[in-house]
């Protein structure tokens, strides 16, 4: 698999977020396997995430070892890899993966401000509406439907707390597991589903910063 080479750092306040994309081939696997998952109505039986999650939204869905082996761990360690290099200038050894779920949100769903275990956790995009729909009042600047925010701190001087991005489909977004972060509802038909982890990594690099 071809390493994450391409790979953007931005520090919107103090913890670091990197967007890198997901492979194609790895986009069709995960949604191939979400949708013979709901065509076959096998959910609530084995994949079913969604009581361990914070989403208000109509599935959360755990995938299986032999989904994440087929590439999406080398993935999101190269990843880890090259955003822990980039910030902390440490290279990690240790890397293991604590969870991978999908979440299929829906017109009016959302995902409250909440926070991720592990070390380091991340969310991608897999498939998204055509639109996320218009603000209730016209006359408004910024349309917020559908968006993930990771806020940090308060609002100060030259320092916003809240990092907005509208998602595309194979962008995913790595950051440390206490950023906060919450989704948006939106007013269209259509799926946004979205992959996320959470991981560990060497503790002796991730303790460095808290003692």
């Amino acid at each position: 698999m071809e390493k994450n080479r391409n790979m953007e750092v931005k520090a919107p306040f103090g913890p670091r977020i990197a967007k890198t994309d997901m492979p194609k081939n790895l986009i069709d696997r995960i949604n191939k396997f979400i949708d013979e998952v709901v065509e076959n109505n096998v959910l609530n039986k084995l994949y079913d995430h969604g009581k361990n999650l914070a989403g208000q939204v109509s599935q959360e869905i755990f995938l299986p070892d032999e989904i994440i082996n087929e590439g999406l761990s080398n993935f999101l360690f190269e990843a880890t890899k090259v955003y822990v290099k980039g910030v902390a200038k440490k290279e990690i050894k240790e890397f293991e993966i604590a969870r991978v779920w999908v979440v299929r949100q829906f017109k009016g769903e959302y995902n409250p401000i909440h926070w991720h275990g592990g070390h380091i956790s991340g969310v991608g995009y897999l498939k998204l509406p055509n639109s996320f729909g218009d603000t209730v009042q016209s006359n408004k600047k910024d349309n917020p439907n559908g968006t993930v925010n990771f806020i940090h701190g308060t609002r100060q001087f030259l320092s916003s707390s809240i990092y907005q991005k509208i998602p595309e489909v194979g962008h995913f977004y790595l950051f440390p597991n206490y950023l906060m972060h919450t989704v948006y509802p939106f007013n269209e038909e259509g799926e946004r589903r979205s992959i996320s982890f959470n991981a560990k990594i060497d503790s002796e690099i991730y303790d460095v910063y808290l003692n």
